[in-house]
Parts: structure tokens; C-alpha cells; sequence
């Protein structure tokens, strides 16, 4: 008759906090937020509910936090690419460019994981998904108002507009070289729009 084999002494392995938000996020991405369930997380993290909520309060709580996970690791980085002193047209079409590379990189977790929350079921979700994509036109707006206040409202609506189709065409399937060339075009559209600036 075998013999039973003893459980390891020690401390079981620590949770996480970090580690469980990006599981969630590749979860969130790839899924979205509506068809993820606590059930789904718990055995994607490892930990029982009560440890779920404990540590994150809520699925909602949980998705705030990947939010800003996100937005630091495969967000599009507007400070890096709105700088102050680039030509506002230009700027404007690397951001769309840079949109289009990342919603498209990865087809089982395609399109902006900020923008696609904005639609979904949960109001808590949605609001934090919607503050971090008004934060994002807001820092849009305001730097195409330091040189073109009279434009930036309708270059700023313009632009992102661009990124939620982008987003959405994403997640329908449409691949980066496709996207790409949406955005490409759209950037045209821009350089047409705006005129030529004097250097800053």
C-alpha cells in the first residue's frame, strides 16, 4: 500500500496583490469586464472569495485597480507623445498611430481594455472606465487649446472618436497593418485640418 505523502511544512505561498491584478487584467481584456465573473477571478487568482473581497472589495474594486495597471503597462502614453513642443497635427497622428499598434497587438486581448468599460453593465466600472477615458480627451483637449484654443474642441472630439472606432474595429478583429492605415488616413485628415505651424 503506498505510503502518504506529507504536506510540506512552512507558510503556504503569499497572495499577490500585484500579480492578481495583471491575471485580472489579461481576464478583463481578453473577455470584458461583463462576461468576467467573481467566480472566473477567483479561480484565475487562486484565493477563495472572502480573500477576493478582502483584498479588493468588489469586482468593480478589482477592475479600478486594473485600470490603472494598465494605463501604466499598454495605455497609450499621451504625456510621451503630446509634447509641447511637437506640431500639434503631428502629435495628434502619432497618437492614433500608437492606438492603432497596441489595440491591435494582441488579437485575444484586442482593443483599449479603458475605452471598451465604458459600455459595459456595471455603473461602478463604467464610471471609473469613463473617468480615465475623460481624462485622457481632457489632456488631449488641452494641448491642442495651447496653441489652437479656437480648434481644440473639435480636434480633441475628433480624435477620440478615432481611437473608440479603433478600439471597437479592434475587437471585431481587424489587425494592426489594418488599423494602422485607418489611422494613417485619419492623420491626413488632421494635417488638413490644422494649419501649418512656425517652430515653437
Amino acid at each position: 500500500m503506498p505510503t502518504k505523502l506529507a504536506r510540506p511544512r512552512g507558510r503556504p505561498r503569499r497572495f499577490d496583490p500585484d500579480q492578481a491584478i495583471a491575471t485580472a487584467q489579461c481576464l478583463f481584456h481578453a473577455r470584458g469586464y461583463d462576461a468576467v465573473s467573481v467566480a472566473d477571478l477567483t479561480e484565475a487568482l487562486g484565493i477563495n472569495p472572502p480573500s477576493f473581497y478582502a483584498a479588493f472589495g468588489s469586482k468593480a474594486g478589482l477592475y479600478a485597480r486594473t485600470l490603472g495597471h494598465y494605463t501604466e503597462t499598454k495605455g497609450v502614453p499621451l504625456a510621451e507623445l503630446l509634447r509641447p513642443s511637437r506640431p500639434v497635427a503631428e502629435a495628434l497622428a502619432a497618437v492614433l498611430e500608437e492606438a492603432a499598434r497596441r489595440y491591435g497587438a494582441d488579437p485575444s486581448a484586442a482593443g483599449c481594455l479603458a475605452i471598451e468599460g465604458t459600455r459595459c453593465n456595471d455603473p461602478a466600472a463604467r464610471d471609473v472606465a469613463r473617468a480615465l477615458t475623460a481624462a485622457a480627451e481632457d489632456t488631449i483637449r488641452r494641448f491642442v487649446a495651447a496653441t489652437h484654443p479656437e480648434a481644440a474642441g473639435r480636434l480633441s472630439d475628433y480624435v477620440v472618436t478615432m481611437m473608440v472606432g479603433l478600439s471597437t474595429m479592434a475587437r471585431e478583429g481587424h489587425g494592426p497593418e489594418r488599423l494602422l492605415a485607418t489611422a494613417r488616413f485619419a492623420g491626413l485628415v488632421l494635417a488638413h485640418a490644422i494649419p501649418a505651424e512656425a517652430p515653437r
